[in-house]
């Protein structure tokens, strides 16, 4: 019963999704003029209210590219959610496409995403995230904010004692905040830096013992170097192309409470092939890894991400490395609807030299797409693994 009440909780939110685009005002003369005539030209919407023409007509023409028309094409909604570490509670989402230069043809349109979520397990959390491109496409500054209060299951900070350990809990209290700014080379290549601030709390913890002697308090502040190779034809959608990122982070003593300076090493490929006009096979391979000493707040934690291993119970498995790799078919189906399915294999451990002998877990599934917004899609995935499964609700293709 609690999984069909999930999964029709999850079906809701992406029904109210799509039935909540709102436009903004100053849209040009001709496009409001095709907007009022697609309403009208619906009986039951002859005498309607100018609120309810302007619903339908963004629901209709919402994945139309309008930043050349609009300093923001912004479009919102507010469902019910239900994700497996939260359960059932109540959410608003926001996002938004612009350009800098609304005469610029070529430049790819920049991004930005808002959501705040509220969950009766006591889950609250705030994300702001974002890709804006400058002139050109000559440089790109990325950035993401997360802000949350989570009350969580446990079972320690390495995998080793995530096998053995009784499920415990405590409640997450985390700022963190990450940029990217990058410069564009010859031949698709990018370099630039990257920063990190984060503070995590552990509170109400019920086996202290689970964190090995470290604290449950620490802010971190990381700088590193950014090396990148993009082919892709957008960053939100993309169907055809690759991407490769080298991102080495250092997080010195001074600037935080930790004992100790930490190193971490993070190496990402995508590739995505196009299968006719209506379909694209993508592929993720993740790897990073983290200092022996890093503190716990900043180790890998399996599914953290809603990107990889979807499905299992975020932070069931802990440890400083982490070792992915997924595939995923998307498949259009009709307008603005598609489909995926993905299989892969994920590990976290303690050292590199480790992982040949790391529990490899399994991880597949299916999902339904929305175009939210002009390449901008809405997804809802079912995920299984190794004795799980669970719904994610979330704004963008996984990766």
């Amino acid at each position: 019963m609690k999984r069909f009440l999930s999964a029709f909780t999850a079906l809701l939110s992406f029904s109210l999704l799509m039935a909540s685009v709102a436009p903004l005002e100053g849209d040009s003369l001709l496009v409001a003029t095709n907007e009022v005539s697609m309403s009208d030209s619906i009986p039951v919407f002859n005498k309607a209210p100018k609120w309810a023409k302007d619903w339908l007509n963004s629901l209709i023409r919402g994945h139309i590219d309008r930043t050349r028309e609009r300093r923001l094409d912004l479009s919102f909604a507010v469902t019910p959610s239900y994700t497996r570490e939260a359960g059932f509670g109540i959410g608003g989402a926001a996002t938004g496409l612009y350009r800098l230069n609304r005469l610029d043809s070529i430049t790819p349109p920049s991004d930005v995403f808002a959501s705040l979520n509220a969950s009766i397990n006591g889950f609250f959390v705030l994300t702001i995230k974002g890709n804006t491109i400058f002139r050109n496409d000559k440089s790109r500054l990325s950035y993401k904010l997360e802000s949350y209060i989570k009350a969580l299951d446990f079972w320690g900070i390495r995998s080793a004692d995530c096998d053995i350990n009784h499920k415990s809990s405590y409640t997450r209290r985390q700022i963190d905040l990450q940029s990217e700014y990058v410069m564009r080379l010859p031949k698709n290549f990018f370099i630039g830096l990257q920063t990190r601030f984060d503070y995590t709390d552990a509170r109400n913890v019920k086996a202290p013992d689970y964190f090995l002697g470290e604290r449950p308090q620490y802010f971190t502040t990381g700088i590193g170097a950014l090396i990148e190779w993009d082919s892709r034809d957008n960053i939100l959608t993309p169907t055809r192309g690759a991407h490769f990122a080298f991102k080495p982070m250092v997080y010195p003593a001074f600037l935080g409470n930790s004992n100790t300076t930490a190193y971490s090493y993070n190496f990402i490929a995508n590739a995505y092939i196009s299968i006719g006009r209506h379909s694209t096979v993508a592929f993720d391979l993740y790897a990073k890894s983290n200092s022996s000493r890093i503190p716990w707040t900043l180790r890998e934690q399996l599914a953290s991400d809603g990107v990889r291993m979807r499905g299992y119970y975020m932070g069931r498995y802990i440890d400083c490395n982490q070792l992915t790799f997924q595939t995923e078919y998307r498949q259009h189906i009709y307008k603005r609807f598609g489909a995926v399915a993905w299989g892969g294999v994920g590990s976290v451990f303690d050292r590199p030299k480790n992982f040949k002998n790391a529990q490899w877990l399994y991880n597949f599934g299916f999902g339904l797409r929305f175009e939210f917004k002009h390449n901008v899609n809405a997804r809802i995935d079912y995920g299984f693994g190794k004795h799980t499964s669970g719904i994610l609700f979330a704004i963008g293709e996984a990766f």
